[in-house]
């Protein structure tokens, strides 16, 4: 991906809109992708035993897309 702002993380945050990491996947990036969506499958799975993992998860979802929309990469 070029830079923040860029078209490549317009489709990241929009695939992370779907699916949580997705975006991050999208950008190469498998430790973070892997990370985001068991955080919220999790939590999301469990909404039934409690109301707060699902807030949890949401936020993290919303982190995601965030992450996804401004990332950088490094120039080295």
């Amino acid at each position: 991906m070029a830079e923040q702002g860029s078209g490549g993380n317009v489709i990241a945050a929009l695939c992370s809109i779907f699916i949580p990491g997705l975006g991050q996947l999208v950008q190469g990036r498998l430790m973070p992708a892997i990370l985001f969506f068991v955080v919220c499958m999790v939590g999301y799975a469990m909404w039934w035993l409690i109301f707060i993992p699902a807030v949890i998860a949401g936020l993290v979802h919303l982190w995601s897309i965030l992450d996804a929309a401004t990332f950088k990469t490094r120039a080295y």
